[in-house]
């Protein structure tokens, strides 16, 4: 078949040929010295078709945050009692995560923009401050009636957000190279750890409802075999004891045993 007969190549949408010609100004002139006119000018379009996909100059920067917010606000009203509640917005917060990973060239370019304009600064902790209250919110139905549940959610929400950025930045810093995703679990690992089972009430709950178990430690551990702790350590902990708690009693039975 010759050249002439081959298909001519598809144009990209009207949103994503705004975007691409945003993107090659603002590298080649600056943010600030670009203006919506040049934007539509290289795409071709018209003003009124700028508008109709991005209410500002601003949102051309972030295209794709407003159809993850309703992904994940979606994603989280799915959900049902069956699932974990801080690992169901863990899980929520991997949505952000895939949206970047799609096109890191873009997500790293972005990234450099986003540091140098004050103005996109503000804009993107706006958008940030979105996706954390729509974690809080679902968390906050489910912790409804616990005590201190909206406290719980909130700060649970939050905790979510900064390990999950944190990721993401250290990602973007390194120009989009490693896996992301290993990144981001290992960081959204320690809001799942801090936080203990999420279901479990919390200690002063705990000790309503067991007040027998009130003065007593919520981890033990004996040793076995020999006779020699260093054999053989068994540790004993009621389910829903924190992670923390479990390795404080070892670390201070250790050491009351090495001084006797």
């Amino acid at each position: 078949m010759s050249s002439s007969s081959a298909a001519p190549s598809a144009k990209p949408p009207m949103r994503d040929a705004l975007v691409a010609a945003a993107f090659q100004l603002f590298l080649e002139r600056g943010y600030e010295q670009t203006t919506v006119d040049d934007i539509v000018a290289l795409a071709g379009v018209g003003r009124r078709s700028f508008f109709r996909y991005f209410p500002s100059k601003e949102d051309v920067v972030f295209p794709d945050h407003e159809r993850c917010l309703a992904d994940m606000t979606a994603f989280l009203a799915a959900s049902d009692k069956e699932h974990e509640p801080v690992r169901r917005v863990c899980d929520a917060a991997r949505l952000v995560l895939r949206m970047y990973a799609e096109n890191p060239t873009f997500s790293v370019q972005r990234y450099r923009l986003t540091k140098q304009v004050p103005g996109l600064r503000a804009y993107e902790l706006s958008v940030v401050w979105r996706y954390e209250r729509a974690l809080a919110e679902y968390l906050r139905g489910r912790f409804a009636g616990r005590p201190d549940g909206n406290l719980r959610a909130d700060v649970i929400a939050a905790a979510v957000v900064a390990a999950h950025n944190n990721a993401l930045r250290s990602w973007l810093r390194s120009d989009g190279e490693g896996d992301a995703g290993a990144t981001v679990d290992h960081a959204l690992a320690y809001v799942q750890s801090a936080f203990g089972r999420p279901g479990a009430p919390p200690p002063a709950e705990r000790r309503r409802e067991y007040p027998e178990r009130a003065e007593q430690p919520e981890v033990s551990w004996q040793p076995e075999g020999s006779g020699h702790p260093e054999d053989v350590v068994v540790l004993v902990s009621r389910r829903g004891a924190p992670l923390w708690r479990m390795v404080q009693e070892i670390e201070s039975t250790l050491g009351r045993d090495r001084r006797d």
